[in-house]
């Protein structure tokens, strides 16, 4: 049982990591709606908004999941991702957290 632990520790952080990984080239496609106010490469323009560059990538997928589902409330940001797919919040996130 020792001997099967680690592995299983290695799978399952593959699993995880492999759960968030988007197509950052889709999500620079998808990002145009977001560029009015977080910035065409996610540095906000203004500072109402928050930079969405080089944060980590499941910490985006997480806050546009959380908007998507209304467990984060903001009625601009639910109208902007409602109609994401689970593909489109992975890919933005995955693309946004490229951005250094």
């Amino acid at each position: 049982m020792k001997k099967l632990l680690p592995i299983v520790a290695v799978l399952a952080s593959f699993v995880t990591s492999q759960a968030f990984a988007g197509d950052a080239t889709a999500g620079k496609a998808k990002s145009a709606q977001c560029a009015a106010c977080h910035g065409v490469t996610g540095i906000s323009p203004m500072g109402l908004y928050p930079n969405l560059a080089g944060q980590k990538e499941q910490y985006l997928a997480k806050q546009l999941s959380d908007f998507r589902s209304g467990a984060r409330k903001d009625p601009t940001m639910q109208a902007m991702v409602a109609a994401l797919s689970d593909d489109d919040v992975a890919n933005l996130a995955a693309f946004y957290s490229s951005v250094k």
